[in-house]
């Protein structure tokens, strides 16, 4: 599949001599939902401002649907559409006036069909002659979406988009911006919510001090990374680990009902067979085995602890 967004070797680097980017290349792909991670402060908004031409880089290039971001950066603008993180309108407009206004901001001619189809597919449509400021939180959140639609981008940015959203309104856009995504949309989104980029991500990119970590198909590098946790429910408690288990490092929970013991699914030995012959060997009996697979905020949080450690 092509690429619709290219970054080659792009840095920023402020007067202080902060590095805020180093060196990042990335290549997303046409129709793709990429989720890019990172702790506050990691780069992640730095380098979506940088693409979106709000933000100029030090270094580097960057090309959006073909189109370079400083030579042609009207042809670069005009595909992308930016939902920041920060909810930045006109209080007192109109949801369907603002919304309008920001289509005819592209030079696009007016279209009500698709403004009306927009609003609809974001529920808004009820909303339309609502001034913002009547509106909730997550109601304002929707309108941001609507306007960065309005004038029918290829690409969508959604810097942290369900921030200060709750659980239910989150998972009604979730679902959108997979509909979104099936129109064709290509959607780029930051977030600090691990579970939206495990819902929804094809791949995902892990950003920290300005570096881009890995960027990985988001199944693969769960199978790659992840590793699994055994739980075995004791049939009586035990009040301390025995030292027999000790090359287990395995834990006690649940009041001293249940052994945890994390292994490496991709080890030549997984030690699981051998824990549990040891838990016969000692006369410990067990009523249950449970195994979970690592999430993926696991994995984001062990990267970043290795980087910091090394």
């Amino acid at each position: 599949m092509a690429s619709i967004i290219d970054i080659q070797g792009l840095t920023k680097r402020y007067a202080s001599g902060f590095e805020a980017l180093k060196g990042v290349d990335l290549s997303i792909e046409e129709g793709e939902i990429f989720a890019l991670l990172g702790p506050n402060g990691a780069g992640k908004t730095t380098m979506i401002s940088i693409i979106c031409g709000i933000a100029r880089a030090t270094g580097g290039s960057v090309k959006v649907a073909g189109h370079d971001i400083v030579r042609d950066y009207r042809g670069a603008r005009d595909a992308i559409g930016l939902v920041p993180q920060e909810l930045s309108t006109d209080q007192f407009e109109r949801v369907i006036d603002t919304v309008t206004f920001s289509r005819g901001l592209f030079g696009k001619p007016r279209n009500p069909a698709h403004i009306e189809k927009v609003l609809r597919d974001l529920s808004l449509w009820d909303k339309r002659h609502a001034k913002i400021l009547e509106l909730s939180g997550g109601m304002k959140r929707r309108v941001m979406i609507a306007k960065a639609l309005s004038h029918e981008p290829r690409i969508l940015f959604l810097d942290e988009p369900t921030a200060g959203v709750d659980v239910e309104l989150r998972r009604d856009m979730w679902k959108l911006i997979g509909a979104l995504r099936e129109t064709g949309v290509t959607i780029i989104l930051t977030t600090h919510y691990i579970e939206e980029a495990e819902e929804m991500a094809d791949r995902v990119g892990v950003i920290n001090r300005g570096e881009l970590m890995l960027v990985e198909d988001k199944t693969a590098l769960m199978k790659k990374l992840g590793k699994k946790t055994l739980t075995v429910v004791l049939a009586e408690r035990l009040a301390a680990v025995p030292m027999e288990l000790a090359e287990w490092n395995v834990t006690l929970k649940g009041d001293g009902q249940e052994i945890e013991y994390i292994f490496d699914t991709q080890a030549e030995r997984t030690g699981v067979s051998s824990l549990l012959r040891r838990l016969g060997d000692l006369g410990i009996g067990y009523k249950d085995l449970n195994t979970a697979q690592s999430s993926l905020e696991d994995i984001f949080v062990s990267l970043v602890h290795q980087e910091k450690a090394a």
